[in-house]
């Protein structure tokens, strides 16, 4: 079976030893170190470790000051934690429809979703691409709308040279499949300085030193033992990325031409990261969606369907109080993209030889 990620941090062994022999194993050097790494990969002032994706969201949007009532817009095609993560701040999520080309918010529908309640914009990083930037950036500006940057699956990408996570609040997820992994953990880039104090006030139960409490916090940290599995992949991060678009390159020319197979777009002006490699799977293809994912898992060949609903159609939501039934508006693409949508390994672990026997097997398997 290839794969569809590999997971290979055996290059932290030595930093992790050090912390574990050091006796303090909780938040401390090594956090400050990872941090500082990741501030100067992300391209901000400040980068606040945290514990998880979600929590990064979440603390984010609570340092907005969100109310009741107040809304937050972001895409229907995302994993479960975008959503959650609006939920728990206790705000109102507004969905908006996605463009095919890069799987993020579409900016006209964006401004037609935006209302006199709407207080962040949540754009969705997705699959390794960022979405518009350009347009979404001005959009939230032009409405003094706060921008929160889903960027879970985009460490290292940039739009028109400035990275993921650099347009507003960012939020990077460091879960065990990611480009850079701690196994689990957060982070949450920035360049304002007041919010970067109140987020690290936040995540330490709100204290700024031992029992002098400022607001009613959390305990959102990270170990220093995490911190110490991710240090060395920021050091390789750019030979890590190389790697995945050398991949992602290799697939896109032995796969074109593939019958009923749309595959994925770099946009202009964009660095991919390929944190997954996401093709559609269309109508006119010999297989559906689910049926070509199955023929792939029979041969071999791992995949996975990232997602397979929009995110509202589960039962959980429905009825929600801060959940609008959104089963009623129309977001075609979200639809059609969550039909068809299908990722293959593009993992830095690929030997040539794997990249040949998936392109094959692709290839044979829809009749090309």
């Amino acid at each position: 079976m290839i794969p569809i990620t590999v997971v290979d941090v055996r290059d932290a062994e030595d930093l992790v030893v050090e912390v574990l022999r050091s006796g303090a194993i909780a938040q401390g050097p090594m956090v400050k170190r990872f941090e500082d790494a990741f501030a100067a990969v992300s391209g901000t002032k400040h980068a606040v470790a945290v514990n998880n994706g979600t929590t990064a969201l979440v603390a984010a949007l609570q340092v907005l000051g969100l109310r009741p009532g107040d809304e937050v817009v972001t895409s229907p095609f995302t994993f479960v934690a975008t959503l959650n993560a609006i939920l728990e701040a206790g705000a109102t999520v507004r969905f908006a429809d996605i463009r095919r080309d890069d799987f993020a918010l579409d900016p006209d529908a964006v401004a037609a979703a935006v209302t006199d309640r709407t207080k962040a914009l949540m754009p969705v990083h997705l699959y390794g691409q960022t979405a518009d930037m350009g347009k979404l950036g001005p959009l939230a500006a032009e409405h003094g709308l706060g921008i929160v940057e889903d960027a879970a699956q985009a460490v290292g990408a940039t739009f028109e040279g400035k990275p993921a996570g650099s347009f507003g609040i960012g939020c990077f997820s460091l879960y065990a499949t990611k480009n850079i992994t701690t196994a689990e953990g957060g982070v949450i880039t920035t360049d304002d300085d007041a919010l970067a104090d109140r987020l690290r006030v936040l995540r330490n139960q709100g204290m700024r030193a031992r029992y002098q409490y400022e607001v009613a916090g959390h305990n959102y940290r990270m170990t220093d033992l995490h911190a110490a599995v991710g240090i060395p992949q920021l050091a390789k991060l750019d030979q890590l990325t190389a790697a995945r678009q050398a991949n992602a390159k290799r697939l896109s020319d032995g796969l074109a031409g593939t019958p009923g197979l749309d595959l994925p777009q770099v946009l202009p002006g964009r660095e991919h990261v390929w944190h997954q490699y996401t093709v559609l799977v269309g109508p006119h293809a010999m297989l559906s969606r689910d049926e070509f994912a199955a023929a792939l898992t029979e041969r071999g060949i791992g995949n996975g369907i990232y997602y397979p609903k929009v995110v509202f159609d589960y039962a959980c939501y429905q009825g929600h109080p801060q959940v609008p039934d959104a089963r009623v508006e129309d977001f075609p693409v979200a639809r059609t993209v969550a039909d068809q949508a299908i990722s293959l390994p593009v993992h830095p672990h690929l030997t040539e030889s794997d990249l040949d026997t998936i392109i094959e097997t692709v290839r044979e398997v829809l009749g090309a």
